[in-house]
């Protein structure tokens, strides 16, 4: 016998399908919704499903894109010399908030981990080598910064790449562990990431 009424049930067990809600947390946010009108109700399912419909992967680095380019890859001012490697999309802020950073990402979509049978197949990794590839003249990369989390999956990610990309003759770094190790960096607070971008070293 369900506690409630089976609309808010089903309501309550997708929020808590959510990373981080638990039966609690999900239950409050269904009787949020709940409680608010109809348009409010609306605007958040149109909210969901746009991101779902209007929202692809920028072409050249793998961030989150409405368009073609993701605002970084087609920003003039940015520094095309320096490739910033990140595992997810939401990292990136974490470097953005030090504003210290002005180069490019590239986003990996994950890190290696055997136990969860992620190889670098399911990466994003041949993209990157065909962006480093592909550059020519005055436009070539002369640094990856690696910034991987500092987790075991995360460094060996890192180390992975900087395999591939030693023999291409390009400058690779890894951030500084300013960043508290088996933490994420969307958590990292803005000195950290700024302190772990600055004392970066090589690899």
């Amino acid at each position: 016998m369900p506690d409630y009424a089976e609309p808010l049930e089903r309501l309550i067990a997708e929020f808590r399908r959510l990373p981080g809600i638990g039966q609690k947390s999900a239950q409050r946010i269904a009787f949020h919704i709940l409680r608010t009108d109809r348009e409010a109700a609306q605007r958040l399912s149109e909210a969901v499903i746009d991101v779902k419909d209007k929202l692809g992967l920028c072409l050249s680095c793998n961030n989150i894109s409405a368009g073609d380019l993701c605002p970084f890859c087609s920003d003039p001012r940015r520094d095309r010399n320096v490739i910033c490697v990140v595992e997810d999309p939401n990292n990136i802020l974490a470097v953005e908030t030090t504003r210290c950073f002005h180069g490019l990402y590239h986003v990996l979509h994950g890190a290696i981990s055997p136990l969860r049978g992620i190889g670098p197949e399911q990466l994003k990794i041949k993209s990157l080598l065909e962006r480093l590839g592909a550059r020519q003249g005055g436009d070539e990369v002369g640094e990856v910064i690696l910034a991987t989390n500092p987790t075991v999956e995360g460094e060996a990610t890192a180390a992975y790449l900087s395999r591939l990309l030693k023999p291409l003759g390009i400058r690779c770094t890894r951030i500084a562990m300013g960043i508290p190790v088996g933490s994420d960096l969307e958590f990292a607070d803005e000195v950290s990431m700024m302190k772990s971008l600055e004392n970066r070293r090589e690899l």
